[in-house]
């Protein structure tokens, strides 16, 4: 069984990622159970996705400390949930800070030293320079399928599966960047 907590800000594909999880479940036979949790979306707020896949899953929710796997797309999003890891989980982070709106306005300061931070407190955390690498593959809002490559080549997930779980779930425009994405991230992660 694998419990994957993955988060982001509104416009970075956390939902979109969650589905094709959902689908790769569905390729490679597994049972899969997805719950998603939405915060002013549409305004760069918070969204958070549990995905669980296993022979049998019971139940959507993944609780705190029992993550195997989270997946950021923005480093405060990764302090903000890094307590579902369970202990000797995976902390995959996209490298990059997208400012909150109060940071934004000036009422606070984004926090330094998240990184740091986050590499002392986690054996296993991995910061991905995604966005950098979805430009290079043609479009920036594809760092979260980087951040899949990434997870593919990390963990014992299907490459092959994981493909073709992409091609079914993102529009056909969008495809072959995409899976250059896809390639790219999983050749640039050791």
């Amino acid at each position: 069984m694998k419990n994957i907590l993955i988060a982001g800000v509104g416009g970075q594909g956390t939902l979109l990622t969650s589905k094709v999880l959902g689908k790769y479940a569905q390729i490679i036979g597994q049972d899969c159970k997805l719950s998603e949790v939405h915060g002013m979306s549409q305004r760069g707020g918070s969204v958070t996705t549990h995905v669980r896949i296993g022979e049998k899953i019971h139940s959507p929710v993944i609780w705190e400390g029992s993550a195997d796997i989270v997946i950021a797309f923005e480093m405060l999003e990764a302090s903000r949930v890094k307590h579902y890891l369970k202990e000797n989980g995976v902390l995959l982070v996209n490298d990059t800070k997208i400012l909150p709106m109060p940071c934004i306005t000036g009422a606070i300061q984004y926090p330094e030293g998240l990184k740091e931070k986050m590499l002392s407190e986690i054996n296993r955390a991995y910061f991905i320079t995604a966005a950098d690498i979805a430009r290079e593959a043609g479009n920036e809002k594809s760092a979260n399928v980087v951040m899949l490559g990434a997870l593919c080549r990390l963990f014992d997930f299907d490459k092959t599966a994981m493909e073709e779980a992409i091609i079914a779930c993102v529009p056909e425009k969008f495809k072959e960047v995409n899976l250059k994405a896809f390639a790219l991230g999983y050749e640039r992660v050791k």
